[in-house]
């Protein structure tokens, strides 16, 4: 009976215009008009118990648009990283979805659903590195810091948009909609680190209104799988612990690495809570 009830809740979103709300959305977080951003803000942070005595500017009236505040920075230490040689940095703030193995090119997403590896990063041929690895999945709640930050220093090799729905991200859904990561919209970022392949993954979600990276902006929302490849002259390497992109409203990082070169830490299991820069795993070999 529960799971009729919460197949009924979620069913709304296959009716909703994800599209369009999200980017009527995106056009008021974007609003410098004084009466609608301290409104739409102070609002959201009362509604979601927001810590406003980490950020950088505490002050709730001086950011210029909703969109600043939500992705606002944090004050200097706020966010100690872990500098043990071979950790693996959790990416963000927010709790494990799920972690663990990928087995014949299947992630898990919840009970009595998994997807598709090769659907994740619309490309068989790179899924293949990761066939046998591992997976972590990061979902940032409302409250929480939404800049996401590098697990592990990387080289960016491709960064790939990949053009989807918008269904919610949170636990509800997860449970619910079959495929859920590998259908709605995604920033699939590729590097090259110690531990051979990495891919940190952002997906967007209902009133999204953005993915934003440290390399592109704010990406283009279209209708076409994008790919960008990094040529020799064009490198990017990202340090352990800086930031890679960020969420203009919240959603999940997915963090992929290949087989026999990295654990999780055992504390973190589902429903977890993680905080940027703790020691979410550790490398075992590296390539």
């Amino acid at each position: 009976m529960a799971l009729t009830v919460d197949r009924l809740r979620t069913s709304v979103q296959y009716l909703l215009p994800q599209h369009g709300l999200s980017r009527l959305v995106g056009k008021i977080a974007s609003s410098t008009t004084p009466w609608i951003k301290d409104t739409f803000i102070q609002r959201f942070a009362e509604r979601y118990n927001v810590d406003m005595s980490e950020a950088l500017e505490p002050d709730l009236s001086q950011y210029a648009c909703f969109n600043d505040f939500f992705t606002r920075a944090l004050k200097p230490g706020a966010r100690p990283l872990c500098t043990e040689n071979d950790s693996i940095l959790c990416p963000a703030d927010g709790a494990i979805s799920q972690l663990g193995p990928i087995t014949n090119d299947r992630v898990f997403q919840a009970k009595g659903h998994d997807y598709s590896l090769s659907d994740l990063l619309a490309d068989n041929t790179s899924a293949q590195a990761y066939i046998g690895g591992q997976f972590a999945t990061v979902y940032l709640s409302p409250r929480d810091y939404h800049r996401v930050h590098m697990p592990l220093t990387g080289k960016l090799t491709r960064s790939v948009y990949v053009p989807g729905d918008l269904f919610s991200v949170n636990t509800l859904t997860a449970q619910t909609v079959p495929n859920l990561f590998a259908r709605n919209e995604r920033l699939v970022a590729h590097f090259d680190t110690e531990a051979g392949p990495m891919v940190v993954i952002l997906v967007g979600a209902m009133i999204v209104a953005s993915i934003e990276t440290v390399w592109g902006g704010v990406e283009a929302i279209g209708s076409e799988i994008r790919t960008r490849d990094f040529a020799a002259h064009e490198q990017i390497t990202l340090n352990s612990g800086d930031e890679l992109g960020r969420f203009r409203l919240g959603s999940t990082a997915i963090i992929l690495f290949g087989p026999n070169v990295m654990s999780w830490e055992k504390e973190f299991v589902t429903s977890s809570s993680t905080r940027m820069g703790q020691r979410l795993g550790y490398v075992l070999s590296k390539k």
